[in-house]
């Protein structure tokens, strides 16, 4: 079991708050639409179900969060799931080709 404040790896980490947490599901999403590398592989692979999963749970975070968030958090997961979506959409169809 691991110490308080041993998070297993070294080097400097992000303090975890909610846009921290938005932009990593975004980032998994991205790598579940091929656009980035699977951490630790260097590969990329497709797994759009994942993507929708990941994109559809961003906008449950919308509906249930509506009304407590900061104006800048709000921005945010609007902004993030409307490029996600778009591009949820062009990876759908370049994957059906």
């Amino acid at each position: 079991m691991m110490s308080g404040g041993d998070s297993g790896h070294s080097g400097p980490t992000r303090p975890l708050d909610f846009s921290t947490f938005l932009l990593s599901l975004g980032t998994s999403a991205l790598v579940q639409m091929g656009d980035a590398p699977v951490p630790g592989l260097g590969e990329v692979e497709l797994d759009m179900e994942g993507a929708r999963q990941t994109i559809d749970i961003l906008g449950m975070l919308e509906t249930k969060t509506r009304g407590n968030c900061t104006d800048a958090e709000t921005s945010l997961l609007r902004n993030l799931l409307r490029d996600l979506r778009l591009r949820f959409v062009q990876a759908s169809a370049a994957a059906g080709k």
